[in-house]
């Protein structure tokens, strides 16, 4: 009884679990909690994690990505701008494409394997419509740095090392986010 009495109330609107839609289309499950902190402020924590290979491309990696919003309305609801950070490991090779964005030559993970560690941080914009008493819809975009350090392989699926600890800093795109929102 005394455990009960020690957990906080939850109230609607308190907390919500989500999903992105866009990570989980391309096979990179998305899980994340919110939790109310303020009539206008929530903590959000989201993990994504992709720990298999298709069609022998290599693209292996999980992260988390905390972040804090400030709802120009009320929480859940409207517009909102956050601030957060990601961390987290990747494993990327056998990608063929001819991708140079932003001073990233993306067209690298064509013949070359990447494995190694990133963290960052960005600001982010968003909308949330509320669909039902329960269900939401979030729309965001997220702008920052990463940095990242990894060592390189000749091909996606051998062992050989041709460079150890090698830097990048990445700046664009940080968060695409398009949520299915249970709140509770």
């Amino acid at each position: 009884m005394v455990l009960f009495a020690a957990i906080p109330v939850l109230r609607a609107q308190d907390v919500a679990l989500k999903t992105n839609l866009i990570y989980d289309a391309l096979l990179s499950p998305t899980v994340g909690v919110e939790v109310g902190l303020a009539p206008q402020w929530t903590a959000d924590l989201s993990g994504t994690i992709n720990a298999w290979s298709v069609n022998d491309h290599r693209w292996k990696q999980w992260n988390l990505q905390p972040e804090i919003r400030y709802w120009f309305c009320q929480r859940f609801a409207g517009h909102f701008v956050g601030a957060h950070v990601i961390g987290g490991q990747y494993n990327f090779g056998n990608l063929k494409n001819n991708i140079k964005f932003l001073g990233t030559d993306f067209s690298k993970l064509t013949d070359q394997r990447y494995q190694g560690w990133m963290i960052g941080a960005g600001i982010a914009y968003g909308y949330s419509w509320i669909l039902s008493r329960h269900w939401n819809l979030e729309a965001e975009i997220g702008i920052g740095w990463i940095y990242t350090r990894s060592d390189v392989y000749n091909c996606s699926n051998c062992g050989k090392k041709v460079r150890s600890n090698v830097p990048h800093n990445y700046v664009g795109p940080t968060k695409a986010a398009l949520n299915i929102i249970y709140a509770f």
